[in-house]
């Protein structure tokens, strides 16, 4: 999937990574701003249906819901799933990239961290920083 989420002053970004980088400032256009996101997923096979603001996706979430128990199917309403919130965005983009993992993250949700919390505070370190602080908490 060409879509990734950027978390960029407190905001979600979303955007397309095939429109290209606008020539005189480099940054691509962005297809959504929100605060807060949310995904819509089937609890069993971990498969992406919708996300976005989660006003929509919970909205688009009991409309679904709603049409598939009117047609009998009780156990797909069942297995939909939102989650929203402050995620942290490179959870929100594996999501979107590789099929099934929302099933993962829904079993490690609560044990997850606050997405802009966890932005901010890694904001002035580098990516080897990072991965090297993850790797000791592992250990410890």
């Amino acid at each position: 999937m060409h879509l990734m989420y950027q978390l960029r002053s407190g905001h979600y970004y979303l955007y397309d990574m095939r429109d290209a980088p606008n020539a005189i400032t480099g940054e691509r256009p962005y297809r959504l701003k929100t605060e807060l996101v949310a995904i819509a997923f089937d609890r069993i096979t971990g498969r992406v249906h919708q996300h976005g603001p989660p006003t929509r996706i919970n909205s688009w979430a009991m409309g679904a819901q709603r049409r598939l128990r009117m047609a009998g199917d009780w156990e797909a309403a069942d297995r939909l799933v939102v989650v929203s919130g402050p995620l942290p965005e490179e959870e929100i983009n594996k999501c979107l990239r590789v099929q099934g993992y929302c099933r993962w993250m829904l079993m490690r949700l609560a044990s997850m961290p606050h997405g802009k919390l966890n932005a901010h505070r890694n904001a002035g370190r580098s990516s080897w920083q990072r991965r090297e602080s993850s790797q000791q908490r592992r250990a410890a």
